[in-house]
């Protein structure tokens, strides 16, 4: 297969997602509240001048369907951007915490498992058919998250919670079809941060005083800039020329590149019931995903943030 300019987008945007624990680690002092806070606001300011700048047209189209769509739809715009949102953050917000408070290995399986979590419910939810290879590698997902429950029954319930919150991210977000995703990002980051304000308290934000940090505010521009803005684009731009299902496989560069992270910058061990499990998963990623092109896959990627 020829690599084009689309595949590198692609595999650009999961390699800089892969490497996200890096900066998130360097504010590991600071409440995941705090950081989810400031990552919300700088990505929201950051799209809203990219819209303002160069996407008036995309932000108009989008105006002009609501404004043409009938009561039925409105709803289900309204629903699944509304119901994104909040899930958007509360993905974030979680993925923040397991990170810096649990292991990177857990943030890594999180998004390992999270297409195949996402089939299931697509299954479950819009009655989306799955080929035997794909029941099956539902089975072997479902045996290494039995032996990471062996003894570390809290770190993988806070993995399969992050998995579980972006999957049903991914689940609505299938509903607004033929509307600008980046548009729809804004507006749920713009309800995401009236949201997280009035409630920074309870999550162990402090505005205020994190507007008088220089680190936080550098840091989490970076992660604003560099691990959202930035490879959401790149990922847009693949998605205008390559099948969802190629993007798809190409997800799983983002937790490969974490778990090595994980073993290799940050120093974490694993055990040899953990080092099964992490195999399981990864035959079942392949499993699931032999002859994707014949049918359409339903680990299609979206076109919003994986981190």
């Amino acid at each position: 297969m020829k690599l084009s300019r689309y595949h590198l987008a692609a595999l650009a945007a999961f390699l800089i997602w892969g490497f996200f624990p890096i900066p998130l680690r360097i504010l590991h002092g600071y409440a995941s509240g705090q950081i989810l806070f400031f990552r919300i606001l700088l990505s929201l300011v950051l799209l809203l001048l990219i819209h303002g700048l160069g996407r008036r047209a995309a932000v108009r189209t989008v105006a002009q369907q609501w404004q043409v769509a009938g009561h039925a739809e409105r709803r289900s715009v309204v629903v699944g951007t509304v119901a994104g949102g909040f899930l958007l953050t509360a993905n974030w917000l979680l993925f923040i915490y397991v990170i810096n408070e649990v292991s990177v290995q857990a943030g890594s399986f999180s998004y390992l498992i999270c297409p195949i979590l996402t089939a299931l419910l697509g299954f479950a939810m819009l009655h989306e058919k799955l080929r035997p290879n794909q029941w099956a590698a539902i089975a072997l997902s479902a045996l290494s998250c039995l032996l990471l429950g062996v003894g570390e029954l809290r770190t993988l319930l806070m993995s399969l919670v992050v998995a579980f919150t972006y999957a049903l991210y991914l689940i609505t977000q299938r509903r607004l079809q033929g509307y600008d995703r980046l548009v729809l990002l804004t507006v749920q980051l713009l309800l995401a941060a009236l949201v997280v304000l009035p409630l920074s308290p309870l999550l162990g934000a402090q505005p205020l005083a994190g507007f008088a940090d220089g680190k936080l505010l550098g840091y989490t521009a970076v992660l604003s800039v560099v691990f959202t803005v930035l490879p959401l684009f790149l990922n847009l731009y693949a998605l205008n020329a390559l099948p969802s299902g190629t993007v798809g496989i190409m997800m799983y560069v983002n937790p490969v590149v974490s778990f090595a992270l994980a073993f290799l910058y940050f120093g974490e061990a694993a055990t040899l019931t953990q080092g099964i499990a992490y195999g399981v998963i990864l035959l079942s990623v392949v499993l699931y995903n032999v002859q994707f092109r014949a049918t359409r896959t339903s680990s299609s990627l979206p076109n919003e943030a994986v981190s």
